[in-house]
């Protein structure tokens, strides 16, 4: 499994929400499509684009993801994403 999985996009939030593993846990988090900025001039970017985006940056996003976990604020950019809800582990 990689580092994060996309769970889909919130249109209202302008943001893909991912699921990753932390520590045993699953949580949710919401990426704004904001970070993805520059993949399309004043457009948001497609589907397509942003799952690649998405992996190409899933080690920094998990990165983020756990700092939030631990209450601690992940580096810019990635400051912005921002947990959902904390999951029951379905192992």
């Amino acid at each position: 499994m990689s580092a994060v999985q996309v769970m889909g996009r919130d249109a209202a939030r302008e943001a893909y929400r991912l699921k990753a593993e932390i520590a045993g846990r699953e949580l949710q988090a919401f990426v704004p499509e904001c970070l993805m900025q520059g993949l399309r001039l004043d457009e948001r970017p497609t589907h397509q684009e942003a799952y690649e985006w998405i992996a190409r940056h899933s080690a920094a996003l998990h990165t983020a993801i756990a700092a939030r976990a631990e209450n601690r604020a992940p580096r810019k950019p990635y400051h912005l994403v921002t947990l959902i809800e904390e999951t029951e582990d379905a192992h």
